[in-house]
Formats: structure tokens, C-alpha cells, sequence
């Protein structure tokens, strides 16, 4: 394990409503079954982000909805990057993906968050902020049900959407077949 690197992965990208989190780690500490946020169940995910934060270095980004929808995904993509980079030193930068949006000093890896324990970390540490956000939230728009299925495109929050049409915390950018 390098201490060098900061592994980069985000939360969100694909949701109909809510923000994209982008978070950055840098582990000092070896942490045992880190691995892809997706591979994990929620409270696996919850015990392995309690680990992270208490005793690694980190820095989560949120970018809301309406930035998505002013400034585009990508854009709001790189100033996340480019934000983690100024606020967590490390000698390398590793993002989850292919696109590394021309951003200096910062890599990245298709599956990454799979392979590398600081982007899995990354990986944990931005889907629990975001979906703690997003269960927060949820008291105030009980209607779209945004505890259970986060933001994403289910068949439940699409039958909400049918129902009650778009929130203030939809992406309006966002083409959504119903």
C-alpha cells in the first residue's frame, strides 16, 4: 500500500434526482475488504466508512443538482477533481474511470474502484455521504421515496415522478423515460 495516492471515485453520476459526490482518500492505515461501494451490502458499507474516516485522510465534494444541470456533468466532474486535488496532498491522483478530463497529475483506471483499496475506499466513503444525504432528505419529500431507492431511475421513483412530476431536487438535464 502507497501512502502516496489518493484514490478518487464518485456517487450519483446516473441518478434522476439529487447531487453527484465525489470523494478523495488517502489511506495511512491498511483496511481489510475494501472493495467497489456496489459489490457491498449497506451496512458493510456503513462499518467500512466509519474505518475510513477515522483514521485516513479525506475530502467529499458535492455538486447539487442544479450545478448538474447549469454547468453539465462533466464540468461539475472536474471541478470536483481539481478541488479534491487542492485539498488532499498526495504524490499520485488515480479517478475511477477513463476520462481523466484532462486534469494534470491525475490518472485514471476503467474498474479501478474494484482493484485499488484507495479508490474502493473512495468508493465506500462517497456512496454512504450520498445516500445519508439522500435519506436525510427524503423527510421532506416523502412522496418520491428517495430513502429507498436514492435518486436512481427504480420503477418506483418513476411511477413518483408520473404521479407528483419533478422536484426542486430533480436534474432537470436529465432525460427520463417514464
Amino acid at each position: 500500500m502507497t501512502k502516496d495516492l489518493c484514490g478518487i471515485d464518485e456517487a450519483g453520476r446516473g441518478c434522476f434526482a439529487g447531487p453527484l459526490v465525489v470523494a478523495g482518500v488517502v489511506l495511512s492505515n491498511p483496511i481489510d475488504k475494501l472493495q467497489d461501494s456496489k459489490q457491498l451490502s449497506p451496512k458493510k458499507r456503513e462499518i467500512l466508512f466509519d474505518k475510513i474516516v477515522q483514521s485516513n485522510k479525506y475530502y467529499v465534494v458535492f455538486k447539487t443538482n442544479d450545478q448538474i444541470d447549469k454547468y453539465g456533468l462533466s464540468i461539475c466532474i472536474q471541478e470536483a477533481l481539481k478541488e479534491i486535488m487542492q485539498n488532499l496532498e498526495a504524490k499520485e491522483y488515480l479517478f475511477d474511470g477513463h476520462l481523466n478530463y484532462n486534469i494534470p497529475n491525475l490518472s485514471c483506471q476503467i474498474k479501478a474502484d474494484q482493484t485499488i483499496m484507495q479508490v474502493s475506499a473512495a468508493s465506500i466513503v462517497a456512496k454512504v455521504t450520498r445516500d445519508r444525504y439522500m435519506q436525510k432528505i427524503s423527510s421532506q419529500y416523502p412522496q418520491y421515496s428517495f430513502d429507498k431507492h436514492k435518486g436512481y431511475g427504480t420503477k418506483l421513483h418513476k411511477e413518483a415522478i408520473r404521479k407528483f412530476g419533478l422536484s426542486n431536487l430533480h436534474r432537470k438535464s436529465v432525460k427520463i423515460k417514464l
